[in-house]
């Protein structure tokens, strides 16, 4: 049972990305160019990539003559796509040590988690039995009905969810329709399986922040409105564009075209989503559950110069936005004296 109470306070609370962004979006890029394959032939963005391929190079960041090798994940990826590189694997057996990706956790102790459990029932639900046409606006409503159909056809009770779990539903049955996998738990299992084939240290660095309390923080959430409509018009509009960039997204990743990495623009629907549970009656209640994703990038860097320090080579996963971020965590350490080189 107790299994079940933390992804449950996790999702009511804080499932949140490791790397928030704190400045408003940017305007839309224009389209990207297509990819290409690897005989040269053009990848249209109606055709995903699929079969055993390689993803990205290597990012390499050096300090005297100790390395880490960083490898850039990136989802949502096509279903049929399998992620397999050799040069990876080598690298990772001739590794002293992986280094988890950055990332930020809201727990529960075990009885505190307990103790919780009678209040989950209803947390996902609008306060006081609002529906969706009691808090959009009408031509936000009017834009979700045919979504709805197409979607929901057979849930009636996503009407009484709150607009941001319903952005995160309908963002992964979205995906699923277009044929990706709603994460990259495929290219990070490989990864994990390969760390432990070869038998290397790993190190989990992430921030993890206790939540006090819990049985009052989901009472108070239940009762408490989340300014969330943001979250699901940002969702919306992007389903409208953004299945096309992600197939030129994936494809380029898929076949390693770092080139065309580089033209796309990675600003999603996360700001929207974050900044609903960041200001959220439980982050209010608890300060340090809103700056979590700038003490998780602080505590990372920290265990990414321990890590360099210490081996003669480090391996680590961290997503390809965050690689490519001039104010991510590679950039931070570059400023800090690093080297950093990009795949060859």
């Amino acid at each position: 049972m107790f299994k079940r109470v933390l992804p449950a306070l996790a999702l009511c609370f804080l499932s949140l990305p490791a790397w928030s962004q704190a400045e408003a979006p940017t305007a839309p890029q224009a389209a990207p160019a297509v990819p290409t394959l690897e005989n040269g032939e053009p990848t249209p963005l109606t055709v995903l990539v699929s079969g055993s391929r390689p993803g990205p190079g290597l990012w390499k960041v050096s300090k005297d003559g100790h390395v880490m090798w960083v490898f850039g994940i990136y989802s949502p990826l096509p279903v049929k796509m399998e992620w397999y590189s050799r040069h990876v694997e080598k690298v990772i057996a001739n590794s002293q040590e992986y280094l988890k990706s950055p990332g930020s956790l809201a727990t529960v102790g075990a009885l505190r988690g307990l103790t919780a459990l009678p209040f989950l029932i209803g947390a996902k639900k609008n306060p006081d039995g609002a529906e969706l046409k009691d808090i959009l606006p009408p031509d936000v409503y009017a834009r979700w009905q045919p979504l709805k159909q197409k979607y929901f056809s057979n849930d009636g009770d996503i009407e009484r969810e709150r607009p941001t779990f319903v952005a995160s539903e309908l963002y992964k049955r979205a995906m699923r329709d277009a044929g990706f996998f709603g994460g990259g738990n495929q290219v990070q299992g490989k990864i994990d399986s390969l760390v432990e084939k070869h038998k290397i240290k790993v190190t989990d660095a992430r921030y993890r922040v206790e939540i006090r309390d819990p049985g009052k923080a989901l009472r108070t959430f239940k009762k408490s409105p989340l300014d969330d409509v943001p979250c699901l018009v940002k969702t919306m509009e992007g389903l409208d564009t953004d299945v096309n960039v992600m197939r030129a997204r994936a494809n380029a990743w898929a076949i390693g075209d770092l080139d065309e990495i580089r033209k796309l623009n990675f600003d999603d629907r996360t700001a929207a989503c974050d900044h609903a549970l960041t200001t959220s009656s439980v982050a209010q209640n608890q300060p340090e559950l809103r700056n979590m994703p700038e003490t998780a990038a602080v505590m990372w860097i920290a265990a990414a110069e321990k890590a360099l320090a210490n081996n003669a080579s480090t391996f680590t996963v961290v997503h390809i936005r965050d690689i490519l971020d001039p104010k991510g965590v590679i950039a931070a350490l570059q400023r800090k004296g690093y080297t950093v080189e990009p795949p060859q």
